[in-house]
């Protein structure tokens, strides 16, 4: 019989049973993918656990490795550190569990022994005897003293082992359904941290500096900081309707404060828009537009799904929109719906022969006002009343009047000609969007209305 120190200096005194357990789990899932195997077993025989590979088999020299060259190079492998079997093997040692370790190559079990050069210190060694059998197909850990509980705690740590199912693939990693109410974050399928408020689980497969350099010794705890960024990347890359469904639905909440983390990236938001639009006929609307419009019944009624947005999401949604020359991929927030709504709506025109007499009384005030300005303005060619209306596009309720400069007409609603000054004021705020060339809230708008409004007050106070 052999033996040899483990020369294990430093103890994980923070580790429990479980976490020695998920590193010779590690080491199976590692060995299984390396050589191309069978899939693990992990079974109860006796008074013992066993966890075994059919891999090449493990030997002894396997443990004076600090790192392993061969999980450093390859992609997907859990384990990059192989002193992460000896501080399992430690662990048991703390906390009485018995290992014998059975390949090929040899049987090992675990001892306390003076240290070489060191008579007065004890360590743990290794004690390496012949194969009990020489023909046996990869590594078994046979472990005594091992509670049921801890095993399963220790199986809990994988993605494989646990009820988190794939979603949507990237090349980041995989997005997961929550199997509870916490999301985990899984490195090549093995749990570093919990998060509390995440909307998915995450299996990040693509290491980038900060999760190598995050992943320390105990594979616990590793900061958001490290994996926030991936798990940004990998939502920006799905582009499942699941998914995209998901996102917006938890979006929706964000006026309530009940949305999860990953909905405070604004990208992340407007990605979750983007996806929806392609699957669903959606209106992306603010919470103020619902409030102050019924159009967004009308939008329901029409068959389109309502999703309730933040405003700063709705003005980028905007601002990506007037770079996209295709409507069909324009992200239809409600400005968009209304616009189209006008583009499609017709006007009910009542001709001057089916007007009431007040009615006529009052339209041909237009004369008039026309005699007091200088003459009706060159690019005016109509003067319309209807009696439909579209809607305002800042209010999106229904207007009283229109100018439509490609076709050089003003139109007003029928409803303004029952009072003098409803329908002057409405003739005269459109003949300053004709004259201006300006939209409201604009300085030249606002300019060319105070001059009209000027030379009315003038020639009602001289005469």
């Amino acid at each position: 019989m052999k033996k040899f120190d483990l020369n294990i200096e430093k103890i994980l005194e923070n580790w429990e049973v479980k976490h020695a357990v998920r590193e010779i789990i590690a080491n199976a899932l590692d060995e299984q993918k390396l050589s191309d195997t069978a899939d693990i077993q992990i079974y109860k025989q006796s008074n013992e656990w066993i966890i075994k590979d059919f891999g090449r088999g493990l030997k002894y020299e396997h443990f004076t490795q600090n790192e392993n060259d061969e999980k450093l190079n390859a992609n997907g492998i859990i384990g990059k550190f192989g002193i992460g079997l000896k501080d399992a093997l430690a662990t048991f040692e703390r906390k009485g569990v018995s290992v014998r370790i059975l390949s090929k190559f040899g049987d090992i079990s675990l001892g306390k022994s003076q240290k070489s050069g060191f008579d007065d210190l004890v360590t743990l060694h290794a004690y390496i005897s012949e194969p009990s059998n020489q023909y046996l197909i990869g590594t078994e850990f046979h472990l005594s003293n091992l509670s049921d509980f801890d095993v399963e705690e220790g199986k809990k740590l994988f993605l494989k082992f646990s009820n988190e199912s794939i979603i949507e693939n990237t090349k980041y990693g995989a997005v997961l359904k929550k199997s509870g109410t916490q999301g985990k974050i899984f490195i090549n399928g093995v749990l570093v941290a919990i998060e509390d408020n995440f909307l998915f689980s995450y299996n990040i497969t693509l290491l980038n500096a900060s999760i190598k350099k995050a992943i320390n010794r105990e594979r616990t705890n590793v900061g958001r900081t490290a994996y926030a960024g991936l798990v940004r990347l990998m939502l920006l890359e799905c582009e499942s309707e699941v998914v995209g469904t998901i996102l917006s639905n938890d979006l929706s909440q964000f006026s309530y404060g009940n949305n999860h983390d990953e909905l405070k990236w604004i990208d992340v938001q407007n990605h979750a828009a983007k996806i929806l639009n392609k699957y669903k006929e959606v209106v992306f609307v603010t919470a103020e537009e619902v409030r102050q419009t019924d159009l967004v019944e009308e939008a329901e009624q029409g068959g389109k799904t309502v999703v309730v947005i933040p405003d700063n999401l709705r003005d980028k949604i905007i601002e990506e929109n007037e770079k996209i020359e295709e409507p069909e991929n324009k992200v239809q927030v409600f400005k968009e719906f209304v616009q189209q709504r006008n583009d499609n709506f017709e006007f009910k025109f009542i001709p001057e022969y089916e007007m009431s007499f007040s009615e006529r009384s009052t339209f041909a005030l237009k004369d008039k006002l026309f005699q007091i300005i200088g003459g009706k303005p060159y690019n005016v060619k109509e003067i319309l009343v209807s009696e439909t209306m579209q809607r305002d596009e800042y209010t999106f309720r229904p207007a009283v009047g229109l100018w439509q400069p490609s076709e050089q007409r003003i139109i007003i609603l029928r409803s303004q000609l029952n009072n003098n000054s409803a329908f002057l004021g409405t003739l005269l705020h459109e003949l300053a969007h004709a004259i201006s060339g300006a939209t409201d809230a604009t300085r030249r708008f606002e300019s060319e209305l105070t001059r009209l409004l000027g030379i009315i007050g003038n020639k009602a106070i001289t005469n």
